[in-house]
């Protein structure tokens, strides 16, 4: 990548579980190198920092409030932090160093739309 590459921005969405089987100290391990990864990544300007999710919540529809937890444990959303890159497959390259993968954990990579929404558009929530 040079430097007049323009860079977009990705959404990383964090999902899934532990796998049952890693001990608590492995997964510890994979936690503690995925922070000196994302911390180097931030400073090289090609990660901004995102946070992690409590388990509870609601979901607001136009019918109720209803209290999560919301889906099965396969999509769990633990947590989002964003990717600085140039194209979408850059993005997931980044993603795929991710140490947390090893125990479990996927990673959903969206590109932010940076146009207003619309109903004359088609996108994300046009039914197909």
């Amino acid at each position: 990548m040079t430097a007049n590459t323009a860079l977009s921005e990705y959404l990383v969405i964090s999902r899934g579980q532990w796998d049952a089987d890693v001990s608590r100290e492995a997964i510890q391990d994979a936690i503690d190198r995925f922070y000196a990864w994302h911390d180097q990544l931030v400073a090289e300007g090609k990660m901004k920092a995102g946070q992690r999710l409590a388990r509870e919540g609601k979901i607001v529809s136009r019918h109720s409030v209803t209290d999560g937890p919301f889906t099965e444990a396969k999509e769990v959303i633990g947590g989002y932090w964003f990717i600085l890159a140039g194209s979408l497959d850059e993005a997931a390259r980044i993603a795929a160093g991710n140490p947390c993968l090893a125990c479990g954990l996927a990673y959903e990579i969206r590109p932010i739309d940076p146009v207003r929404a619309s109903a004359f558009m088609v996108a994300a929530e046009t039914p197909l």
